[in-house]
């Protein structure tokens, strides 16, 4: 059977506006990205930037989390002072959420996408912040991504096509992924998986050529915007090629052993943690998801005696939210420790902090209400002038969205919208 090329364009665009349009950029930060893999570094080969996304199911009760002032002189809340160390790498922000997202725990969806349609079911998802990243940014690391969580597949990620990406939940697989070497017979058949796919690309092509004779210029714009996408397609592909007969970094560290207590939300994240500075580290991949979805579990924590997911629907019960403290608190010092693992971590002139932008939120402002609004939001590292509060309205939230924007635009991509977002996040500064 003959390939077919079907188009579905809704209004005439000119080229670049089309290529931003259907998700295929062709701006400064991807042509940089295209560039020969092995070439002489550059200084910003030699300062890579990176994102790590560590998503929680759950929420962080916001009584705990958010200091009552405003701006640099906050003082910390009872969450914050497990980070009081980092406060110099770190921004607080409050009030804010993704517009027009609801639906409780349903929102996970719209977590990274910020798109209401995912959020409710009704209708297919469209990218994650770090799927967009990895698709224009991915091709300079031997994985695009990598999509990880406590326990199960679930994950906020998402391609452009609204299909979500499955975690990886074993810290022991994904180290062997990233750092156990292929057999030669195995790299063998990866470079030939790689290859056919590229002669497949090379068959569509061919179609493609074929059907622009019989088409007027318009058609043929919209067609040379598909020879474009088939062509980085192709890069992609060639890049996989040269990975897959590449040996795997080698580190200082024996191969984790997975916690098999299902209930060990804290040990889970600290060891899946471990593995995630261990991938930066060895610049396998700059862009990373870590989904914390609730527990129904104990916790093994002293003093906590009901699941966890029990807790966080606390009803304003104030023995529940004395367990539910300790339970955040835990989780916050876990996330504080993976900060500091960065922090010590020389990367080419500074820290792996100081050039891995760390995002952590979750879909659920209230989850005792399951209210998406008022989202918990910690962001760390990255290059951004950090230290303070910025504290949006709570009742009239600013758009999460142009955060979404703030950081693509500090990762390198010529992007001025992201979902719902009306700029980039007010108050938020980058480093020179």
């Amino acid at each position: 059977m003959k390939n077919r090329i079907h188009f579905n364009f809704r209004r005439r665009l000119d080229r670049r506006t089309v290529l931003r349009g259907t998700g295929v950029a062709l701006g400064i930060p991807w042509l940089s990205a295209m560039q020969e893999s092995f070439a002489a570094p550059t200084a910003e080969h030699a300062r890579p930037r990176r994102f790590v996304a560590m998503t929680m199911g759950l929420g962080l009760h916001a009584e705990n989390l958010y200091p009552e002032a405003a701006g640099r002189n906050y003082q910390p809340s009872r969450y914050l002072r497990e980070l009081e160390d980092l406060r110099e790498s770190l921004t607080v922000i409050s009030g804010t959420s993704h517009p027009g997202v609801s639906g409780g725990h349903r929102a996970e969806a719209s977590l990274l996408t910020a798109n209401p349609g995912g959020a409710s079911g009704r209708s297919k998802n469209t990218i994650s912040l770090d799927q967009l990243l990895a698709k224009h940014l991915g091709d300079r690391t031997r994985f695009p991504s990598l999509v990880a969580s406590i326990n199960g597949s679930n994950s906020p990620c998402y391609t452009e096509n609204g299909a979500m990406i499955p975690a990886e939940d074993s810290p022991s697989r994904i180290f062997t992924r990233l750092f156990v070497d292929d057999s030669p017979a195995e790299r063998a058949r990866q470079a030939e998986r790689v290859r056919e796919g590229r002669s497949i690309m090379d068959l569509v092509g061919e179609d493609a050529r074929r059907l622009s004779r019989e088409l007027g210029s318009g058609d043929r714009d919209r067609l040379d915007n598909y020879f474009t996408s088939v062509r980085e397609f192709e890069q992609r592909m060639a890049e996989s090629e040269k990975w897959a007969h590449l040996p795997k970094p080698k580190v200082d560290a024996r191969r984790p052993v997975d916690i098999g207590n299902a209930n060990d939300f804290v040990g889970r994240q600290r060891l899946m943690s471990d593995v995630i500075r261990l991938a930066l580290a060895t610049d396998s991949t700059r862009f990373i998801t870590f989904h914390m979805g609730g527990s129904g579990g104990v916790l093994p924590i002293e003093g906590v005696e009901e699941g966890y997911h029990a807790l966080s629907h606390h009803g304003r019960d104030e023995e529940k939210l004395v367990q539910l403290a300790l339970v955040e608190a835990a989780i916050l010092r876990a996330w504080g420790d993976f900060l500091r693992s960065l922090r010590e971590t020389d990367d080419e002139g500074g820290s792996l902090l100081d050039h891995t932008a760390v995002l952590l939120t979750s879909n659920l402002g209230n989850a005792s209400n399951h209210d998406n609004r008022n989202m918990p939001v910690l962001l760390a590292g990255g290059g951004f002038r950090h230290g303070q509060h910025l504290a949006f309205d709570r009742s009239k939230n600013h758009p999460l969205p142009n955060l979404y924007v703030s950081l693509l635009q500090r990762m390198g991509l010529e992007q001025d919208r992201f979902a719902t977002s009306t700029g980039t996040l007010t108050g938020l500064e980058i480093i020179a």
